[in-house]
């Protein structure tokens, strides 16, 4: 067999591979392994999930906040892995790796984004922890799913029961120059806290740029006409809300004592000093209280 016979085998057997992979993520199984777990899964209307899947164990499954990505859990998600946990970390549609597809920006279909993730990867007795948006996200999932697979509940720097709407004029101005926006608004979600180098504050703005223009700004009226007090006092799980009281984002008055008075058996732990970017300015603590609530 000469060289351009060979290749063109290895070609075709590369094309057919792929091929079954794709056609068995469509079928709702999981591909067989191959040494590394896949990085995406499709949803039933064809938008793709990036996810990270480290560790073995109990899972913890992490949702990042409005116009993030997977990667601002990076402190938790390393920590966690060292300590037993399987930890699984995806990027909203229109956020960091994950597809555009250009609409199902509500929370109803985020919810069912996140079915997706739990189920293709066969996710039970899971501790769901939200980072701000997440949490609309985590509860909606809730009320549409139910509990079945989901232990327990984390919520970090949560959003108001009812949304006060009123962001107008953060659509417009990141119509009008979206990078300056974040590199503006970052001061709010650090706080300011010694523990965020200028370093970092560049990582978190880079991002914010790598989400969807037409994504954060539909996340964003989603999360201006987001109503989830029913829907948490229907919360039948075991939860956890973190919050700082210097949260310039979403006050704790407002926010995080709210939600905790509204899902039954909620326990709140203030951070003394904590912005709304708990997961980097605390981000050790954070990883604690995550562990030691899964384990409890």
């Amino acid at each position: 067999m000469d060289r351009r016979t060979v290749a063109t085998s290895l070609a075709a057997a590369a094309l057919a591979s792929t091929a079954g992979r794709a056609a068995t993520a469509r079928a709702g199984t999981k591909a067989p392994a191959a040494g590394t777990r896949p990085s995406f899964v499709e949803t039933d209307d064809g938008a793709s999930l990036f996810y990270l899947d480290w560790g073995t164990g109990k899972p913890v499954l992490f949702i990042h906040a409005w116009a993030l990505n997977a990667d601002i859990w990076e402190y938790q998600l390393t920590g966690l892995v060292d300590q037993g946990l399987r930890c699984v970390a995806y990027d909203r549609r229109g956020h960091g790796r994950s597809s555009d597809p250009g609409r199902g920006y509500d929370y109803d279909r985020l919810a069912d984004d996140l079915a997706t993730v739990i189920h293709r990867l066969d996710l039970r007795d899971v501790t769901l922890v939200g980072f701000s948006m997440g949490n609309g996200e985590a509860v909606r999932y809730l009320s549409r799913h139910g509990s079945s697979r989901i232990a327990r509940l984390v919520m970090v720097s949560t959003i108001p029961p009812q949304s006060s709407g009123g962001f107008d004029a953060f659509i417009a101005a990141m119509k009008q120059d979206r990078p300056t926006f974040f590199a503006k608004g970052v001061t709010a979600f650090t706080g300011g806290h010694p523990s965020v180098s200028p370093a970092m504050t560049d990582w978190v703005v880079a991002q914010f740029l790598r989400s969807s223009p037409k994504g954060v700004i539909d996340c964003m009226r989603a999360i201006s006409h987001g109503n989830f007090e029913a829907e948490m006092r229907a919360v039948t799980v075991p939860t956890l809300v973190l919050h700082g009281d210097k949260d310039q984002v979403n006050p704790l008055d407002r926010t995080g004592r709210k939600v905790a008075e509204l899902i039954p058996g909620a326990t709140l732990k203030v951070y003394e000093e904590g912005a709304h970017g708990l997961p980097i300015t605390h981000r050790d603590r954070v990883a604690r209280d995550i562990l030691a609530f899964s384990r409890g």
